[in-house]
């Protein structure tokens, strides 16, 4: 079976960490980096032994030996790298959130459609052995019917106005950049919420710098938050009728489930990962571009634009808005 070639746009953290990834991914092969500097692509296809570093994003997506590329950059570039993957005639994997805002999402949608090319949201927590056990446990009625879920993620940013996390031009604040993962993770067990009530802290550059959300269901709710002002557990519990589960922290890439049915003992479960954990999710975007796919069933089109409907929603409660949206 050939290999499937990957490309990654950006050099920053989070391409580090999909990079590690693909080394433990079966049947990646990562060719080409491209940054919008040829140091820091020099020094990244060095320490990745990747064959082709360029020295801007169009070389990249114009690289013959790519098959698909990964978009790592800050959020306000989502639809604008994605984009260009996509008239490159390139499959695209973008970090999340996919993009700014829903209407951003849908062209992205809309133009990998029109040319047949796979493009997904890259939610790597839904791809992770203790969440696909955690969607095994909760379909099999283990716990009963689920009537509650709790999850946050909230860690401890010192203050720097310029950088990304808080700087308003980027798309900073809490919930694109942590409060999207209980969010994700709250739809992909109860689905859409048929209402939100929500607060968020708006901090001096502008942006939130915590947010708390609560999801109501027709026989269930979701409390949730992100926030970037300091630490919380990190944990995901789901209270079902007949007992609890706790995906222990941090939930987005946890290796451990506590499941206690009511009356009887605890048993905890481990589920170590295989690689750092961003391999599970190439390897998702191998079989679905294998099979001729424009979308992934556990990603589809249309729960990035539930995501970003919610996400908008929320943003327009608070009156926060992005430059590039005024």
């Amino acid at each position: 079976m050939e290999k499937i070639r990957w490309g990654i746009l950006s050099t920053g953290n989070i391409a580090h960490s999909f990079a590690t990834g693909l080394q433990s991914a079966q049947d990646a092969e990562l060719v080409a980096v491209g940054s919008r500097n040829q140091d820091n692509a020099d020094k990244f296809a060095e320490e990745f032994n990747i064959p082709h570093a360029h020295g801007s994003y169009e070389a990249l997506v114009n690289d013959a030996d790519v098959d698909v590329i990964y978009i790592g950059t800050p959020h306000v570039f989502h639809a604008e790298n994605t984009l260009l993957c996509l008239n490159a005639v390139k499959h695209v994997l973008c970090e999340k959130p996919f993009t700014v805002n829903a209407s951003e999402a849908e062209e992205c949608i809309r133009v990998a459609k029109e040319k047949n090319l796979f493009l997904m949201e890259a939610i790597w927590m839904r791809f992770l052995p203790s969440i696909i056990k955690l969607q095994e446990l909760i379909q099999d009625g283990v716990i009963g019917d689920v009537t509650l879920i709790k999850a946050d993620f909230s860690f401890n940013f010192p203050f720097l106005p310029e950088h990304r996390l808080l700087n308003r031009e980027l798309g900073g604040g809490a919930l694109l950049d942590v409060g999207i993962y209980p969010i994700s993770f709250t739809t992909l067990l109860l689905g859409k919420p048929n209402k939100v009530d929500s607060h968020a802290i708006i901090g001096e550059t502008g942006v939130d710098e915590q947010c708390t959300m609560l999801f109501h269901y027709d026989n269930a709710s979701a409390l949730l938050s992100g926030g970037v002002n300091g630490n919380m557990k990190n944990e995901a519990v789901v209270k079902g009728t007949k007992g609890i589960i706790t995906v222990h922290a941090p939930f987005f890439v946890s290796q451990k489930l506590t499941v206690q049915i009511y009356g009887e003992d605890e048993e905890v479960i481990d589920l170590p990962l295989t690689g750092n954990g961003y391999n599970y999710e190439a390897e998702a975007v191998h079989s679905a571009i294998r099979a001729g796919k424009i979308e992934h069933d556990v990603i589809p089109h249309e729960e990035t634009m539930t995501t970003m409907n919610l996400m908008d929603a929320l943003r327009h409660d608070w009156g926060l808005v992005y430059p590039q949206e005024s």
